[in-house]
């Protein structure tokens, strides 16, 4: 049986001024200023980890935690500030540098499923709110699509609602249901991003009965052909879409060159500018053709 020492580290914890740390090593990343600037605005303390030092000559060498440091540096504009290190002092550069290279070979990420059910437990409100109005819909979001009554796009959820607010996440997904009725794919990413971008540049342009009567004679399938032989992704589902609710129209046309320059318009709308009125979720059938 081994000892059990084998499975500790070598190592002792220190406190440890920022100034007295240094991270210039030739095999570090250059430093992300749009990262730190991010984690700064949105600085949580718990989230901060120990720093991995290697003392050599008596010299402080971060070679894990980088940009941790430059985060607590900026948030509290000062150098001064201390810092939990884990120290090495048995550590040579190169020995660093292969840790390095090798400390995210293993990690297993968290899936965006994983993080949206972390952040119901955790009550917060924008998911909370996205996962009732999926379930008005009789849905329930799911780590996969295999469920018919499921949704497994959670970062394109949080993204729509982020990005252009609650009435157009809602307007979206009842197209998408009310449109092909739990076609197979019809609520994948690409389709909900795509009904979400139609909705935001045409605004009450596209009538609702019009969209199901036109846009739902094509299949999922169909649209997604469609959309590769165009520009793909949901910019392409998009076109597709358009081009068949314009299809033997003689008036209202919904024109493609609008979709284009008002996606890139809308995408830009930052977090702070949504406002999203939150309701008490209704009822809606999956089945339910009718506005």
């Amino acid at each position: 049986m081994p000892e059990l020492s084998e499975f500790v580290p070598d190592v002792h914890f220190e406190l440890i001024p920022i100034r007295n740390l240094v991270s210039n090593q030739q095999y570090q990343r250059n430093l992300s200023l749009e990262h730190i600037k991010k984690a700064a605005e949105n600085f949580d303390l718990c989230q901060i980890n120990p720093v991995k030092v290697s003392r050599r000559d008596g010299v402080n060498y971060v070679f894990n935690g980088q940009h941790t440091i430059e985060i607590i540096a900026t948030v509290s504009n000062s150098r001064e500030t201390p810092v939990w290190c884990m120290v090495y002092d048995d550590l040579d550069y190169r020995t660093e540098a292969e840790i390095f290279a090798n400390q995210q070979r293993f990690v297993k990420k968290l899936l965006p499923y994983e993080i949206f059910k972390a952040n119901i437990e955790a009550g917060n409100d924008d998911q909370i709110i996205i996962k009732s109005l999926v379930e008005s819909f009789g849905m329930k979001i799911t780590p996969s699509s295999s469920d018919p009554n499921s949704i497994c796009c959670v970062s394109t959820l949080e993204d729509v609602y982020r990005k252009y607010g609650l009435n157009v996440l809602e307007r979206a997904l009842r197209l998408c249901v009310g449109t092909w009725e739990g076609e197979e794919n019809s609520l994948s990413a690409n389709m909900v991003r795509a009904v979400s971008i139609i909705i935001v540049t045409y605004g009450d342009s596209v009538k609702d009965d019009v969209f199901k009567e036109k846009v739902g004679t094509h299949s999922v399938r169909e649209l997604g052909r469609s959309a590769k032989e165009r520009k793909g992704g949901s910019l392409g589902y998009a076109e597709a879409m358009v081009m068949a609710y314009n299809h033997k129209k003689t008036n209202s046309l919904l024109k493609i060159s609008k979709l284009h320059s008002s996606r890139s318009k809308a995408m830009k709308i930052s977090e702070k500018e949504v406002v999203a009125e939150v309701k008490p979720a209704e009822s809606h059938p999956a089945t339910d053709k009718e506005e």
